[in-house]
């Protein structure tokens, strides 16, 4: 597949419209639609429905469109390492992460770097651990923070000194409000709005102390921000991290688990892998800060 003709076939799925994508492209609309039939014909599969007023993907044009995308994005995140100075330090560091108020490290390493190397920019893609996992894979990553149980074969990792603690957002007309610290009982009979990552094998359901099916979860979430909307609207009890729902002021609260709970993260790093030198230098000075801060105090 040729590369131009992948941008011609993002444009058309981009406007909806062959003429339309034409325009934008600066081609005529008999050349543009000549390009995308010979694609189709050389993939062997309709890509594009083309309807009265719009044109839509097919299932196969849908796959197509984001793994176009990924390429193309890793073609100029290529052309621009390549044709990076030999002089300056520059060029674009991309991190996925969970929400974590862990990131405060990875802000700091990155805002210190970017004062002395301004051509440097950092690209935050936020993620559940599946996520950012399958955009390591697929090198649309340098760099991913893992909170709690990992692959450790797989990958290259650094241990943060961070530490999350997990609890529980709630009204603060709860009941449970009124207690400094939430026990497994306390919750077997409430509605709870879980992650989409807690799995069987969660250490959440094993601090619960119940099986999945004994439990009355009402919703699942991907990003906290939403499920704090459901908690404020009364729907339930959620499980999150500290520090991720600014509560000052707020209807909800937030109270830890009891026995604690803490999750430890970790940066990871494909193995083999090839990095840009703005991604050295953060892996570098982020490694310094870390050793620093875990350094003995003299005696």
């Amino acid at each position: 597949m040729d590369l131009r003709v992948l941008q011609y076939f993002l444009a058309v799925a981009r406007e909806e419209s062959i003429s339309a994508a034409a325009q934008s492209l600066h081609l005529t609309q008999p050349t543009l639609s000549r390009q995308l039939k010979e694609l189709e014909e050389e993939l062997g599969k309709q890509l594009l429905i083309r309807g009265n007023r719009r044109i839509t993907l097919t299932e196969e044009g849908m796959l197509l469109r984001k793994r176009a995308e990924e390429i193309l994005d890793l073609v100029r995140r290529t052309e621009k390492e390549v044709t990076q100075s030999d002089d300056l330090v520059g060029g674009e560091v991309y991190i996925g992460t969970g929400e974590t108020d862990g990131m405060r490290q990875i802000a700091r390493t990155a805002n210190q770097i970017q004062r002395e190397h301004p051509g440097i920019q950092f690209h935050i893609v936020s993620g559940d651990a599946m996520d950012v996992c399958e955009r390591l894979d697929k090198g649309l990553l340098d760099f991913g923070i893992l909170l709690g149980d990992f692959d450790r074969i797989k990958y290259h990792y650094m241990e943060l000194p961070m530490q999350d603690v997990w609890g529980v957002l709630m009204q603060r007309s709860s009941p449970l409000a009124g207690k400094e610290a939430v026990t497994p009982q306390d919750l077997w009979d409430k509605p709870l709005i879980l992650s989409r990552q807690m799995g069987n094998k969660s250490g959440l359901y094993r601090w619960l102390q119940k099986e999945p099916a004994e439990l009355h979860t009402v919703a699942t979430y991907n990003l906290i921000y939403n499920a704090s909307l459901m908690v404020d609207e009364g729907m339930g009890y959620a499980f999150t991290l500290d520090k991720l729902v600014n509560t000052r002021g707020s209807n909800l609260c937030f109270r830890p688990l009891e026995p604690r709970m803490e999750l430890g993260m970790c940066l990871v790093w494909k193995k083999y892998q090839v990095f840009s030198k703005a991604a050295e230098l953060f892996l570098s000075r982020l490694r310094q800060q870390v050793e620093t801060k875990n350094s003995p105090l003299p005696a």
